[in-house]
């Protein structure tokens, strides 16, 4: 395991290994690393020949000054935990000042509506801070692969277009997102509930899930109606959202067009934590 806290030092490194024909993988991470973030890094390393994990909050995507401070961080654990996974893997860990040129500004972006909805409506800005430190990160490392989990999936398809609409020579790929074994999607966040909150978030996933196997057999409104009767009867969360969209376009809908490809996405709060979740349907 290399790390570099300077994205100058990191360009050196990366410009030698080029000049060899090097695949180079990326994996941007915020840190608090999981068996989600491990699978991408995995998968990273069997397809090229150096992989890239930053680790880095982006303050720019946080619209929420309380989630920023509380994001948990712990940049030695997840160096050796990264280290147990292979000792070639390259770590790109900058202050702010460094990667954003003592410029901490955010970039406006044409997201052509993917944003509009789910998470762009709850968290106003968020994705072009996304895009922001994402453009950044591949100007850096110039990757060949990038990695990035569905759990996220409206980031995904956002990251998707970016590089589409500015001709960025990347391919994004997008993994399965991972799952504790009752279900619950793996989050950084997800150690900050208490075990008694833990053990109720695993609601989350069964509501979704409920809607993914029931889909073909029931209307949307009766799903809409389930879920909410579902979440009604749990004091302990409170729902922020429950949206079925179109998969590519990442429009809500309010009835099913054969052919179309649906995903189902929802966001909680419990424990003073916020959750998400989203899942395919057919």
């Amino acid at each position: 395991m290399i790390l570099f806290r300077k994205k100058s030092n990191l360009i050196i490194k990366l410009t030698n290994l080029k000049k060899n024909n090097f695949k180079i993988g990326l994996v941007p991470t915020m840190g608090a690393l999981h068996k989600g973030h491990i699978s991408l890094v995995e998968r990273s390393i069997k397809e090229n020949d150096y992989s890239i994990v930053s680790i880095f909050i982006n303050p720019a995507q946080f619209n929420n000054k309380k989630d920023l401070k509380s994001y948990p961080k712990n940049l030695t654990k997840d160096c050796n935990y990264l280290d147990t996974i292979s000792s070639d893997i390259i770590i790109f860990a900058p202050e702010i000042n460094d990667i954003y040129d003592n410029n901490l500004s955010v970039k406006k972006f044409n997201f052509y509506g993917l944003d509009k909805f789910m998470e762009g409506k709850y968290r106003k800005g968020h994705f072009n801070g996304v895009a922001t430190i994402v453009s950044h990160l591949f100007n850096i490392v110039k990757p060949n692969n990038a990695y990035f989990g569905d759990k996220d999936f409206q980031q995904l398809r956002i990251i998707q277009q970016l590089v589409i609409d500015n001709n960025i020579p990347v391919n994004v790929i997008g993994c399965e997102t991972i799952r504790e074994k009752d279900g619950l999607a793996l989050s950084s966040r997800n150690i900050k509930l208490s075990k008694h909150y833990r053990k109720i978030a695993s609601k989350v996933y069964e509501v979704i899930n409920y809607a993914r196997i029931n889909f073909a057999s029931m209307s949307l409104v009766e799903i809409y109606t389930y879920v909410e009767k579902f979440f009604d009867n749990i004091s302990e969360i409170k729902l922020e959202y429950f949206t079925i969209a179109e998969s590519k376009f990442l429009q809500p809908v309010k009835e099913k067009i054969k052919n179309k490809q649906y995903r189902a996405f929802i966001a909680v709060k419990l424990d003073g934590v916020r959750l998400t979740d989203n899942m395919i349907l057919n």
